[in-house]
This record gives C-alpha cells, structure tokens and sequence, in this order.
C-alpha cells in the first residue's frame, strides 16, 4: 500500500494531475458536518423520498436481512432536497473543482453513498469514466466528503495513484448486472488508502481507479460525493441523454474505450 502524500493548498492541483487524487482538507467544520448529517439521515430513513433514485450498490451479493442496502446509493439529492443547493458545501466544492479542473466546472451531479455498521460489502473496483458517454473533453472530479471519520476499516477510498495516465480498464456488469466493474486490487501497485476525519475531502478524476472496502465497524459511514466537469460537456451529456440518474437510474458501461478495451 502506498503511503498518502500531504498536500498543501498550493500543492493540490499539481498532485491531482500527476496522481489522479488529492486530499482536498476541511470542507465542513463539525456544526455544518452535523447539520449536514441530519439530512443525509432523513433521506436514509425515507422521510425525503427518494424513489428510483436510491439503489444498492451491493446487490450482487444478495440481500441483507430487514431489506437494507448493503451499500446505499441515493443519486441527486440536490434535485430530491433543492436547499442542499444553498448550502455552504456546494460553494465550497464548487471553488475546489475549479481550482482543480478549471473554471469552466460546474456541478455535473451529485449522490450519497452510505455504509451501515457491520454492512461488511466492498464497493467494486472501478473507473468512473466508464459509466460516462465519450466525451471530447474528459475533465473531470468528484469530490468525496466524510461526515463521518472514514477510516480503511468503515470504508474509506483507495485510489491507485496514476491510473488515469492509463487507458481505461475493461468493465462488465456485477453478477446480476445492476453496476459494474473491472478487474483490480488493493496489491496494485500504487494502491493508496485514504482515511479522512468528518468534514474533509478528497478529490479524484474520472479515470482513477478506486473502490472502497465494506464497513466491519459498530460506526455508520456516510459520504456526500459531488461531480463537476466543464459546463460544455454537461450540455454536451445532456443533449445525449446522459443525466447520471436524473431520469433513468440505471448503471452500466458506457464509454467505448471501457466496452472495448
């Protein structure tokens, strides 16, 4: 495992290029991060309905008891929950995306994943890029906020440090084709863990490889995960019909360079 670089404000952006990911510091300070889980929570309880939009990002390791998700995957709760929108962290990732990939970013979208205690499920190695239609611009980030500690053990990310130098991997769908993913490991060279206090981030672009291990712990793990690329190529998406689950939450490879690879 590679060790995690420390990384100054200054040094962000050279880091994020050379290695795909970067720490990007505190993004929430503990009162924000509170109110911010409370939120979270009520969508994870169902009070903010969520609909088509919340899936399990583990399906393909059956179900849990009592019918919860084994990963939690709830797509756009900004269009679910519009204040979010006015809510300090949008701003916040906003400057650090354009600090990152330009000042043409604007939010492409944004999701929740959650791991309950004891979920016990890793989310499948994969390249975010290969979800995404082909594009003449592949600028892109997410930014991957904890509300709460986020250790290896709970499910913290791990990247493999530059991975998005390389030709996208070949993706296939989970065994019961609800997600997909391609062939990697925590023994890949450069494969770095990335444990993050409630509040912080870390950033990494759309052809990194990462995943993250199932949540072992007595502790929830809850994390917001907002996406920016250049304006050009959202209205580009668009007219595609490419909205990240905005009307259509299904999950499947759609790069060519990933389909073919």
């Amino acid at each position: 495992m590679s060790a995690v670089k420390m990384v100054t404000g200054n040094d962000r952006a050279r880091v994020f290029k050379e290695d795909g990911f970067t720490k990007v510091g505190q993004l929430l300070t503990a009162d924000e991060v509170e109110t911010y889980r409370d939120i979270y929570d009520r969508f994870l309880s169902g009070e903010i309905e969520s609909g088509d939009k919340r899936s399990d990002l583990g399906s393909h390791v059956g179900e849990r008891d009592g019918g919860r998700e084994n990963i939690t995957q709830i797509m756009w709760p900004s269009a679910l929950h519009p204040e979010l929108r006015e809510m300090p962290l949008h701003e916040r990732a906003l400057s650090t995306a354009r600090e990152l990939i330009g000042q043409d970013a604007v939010l492409d979208f944004d999701m929740l994943i959650h791991k309950d205690p004891h979920s016990a499920v890793a989310t499948p190695w994969h390249q975010d890029m290969a979800y995404w239609v082909d594009l003449p611009d592949t600028r892109a980030v997410s930014i991957w906020i904890a509300l709460d500690d986020a250790t290896p053990d709970n499910g913290c990310m791990w990247y493999v440090r530059g991975s998005h130098e390389l030709p996208l991997r070949p993706h296939r769908p989970t065994s019961d084709g609800k997600n997909i993913e391609c062939d990697c490991s925590e023994d890949e060279p450069g494969a770095t863990a990335v444990p993050l206090p409630a509040g912080h981030g870390v950033a990494h672009a759309g052809g990194t490889l990462h995943s993250s291990r199932g949540n072992t712990t007595d502790h929830t793990r809850r994390a917001y995960i907002l996406n920016y690329r250049p304006a050009a190529m959202v209205d580009f998406e668009r007219a595609q019909g490419a909205d990240h689950g905005l009307n259509e939450n299904v999950r499947k490879v759609r790069n060519s360079d990933a389909a073919t690879a």
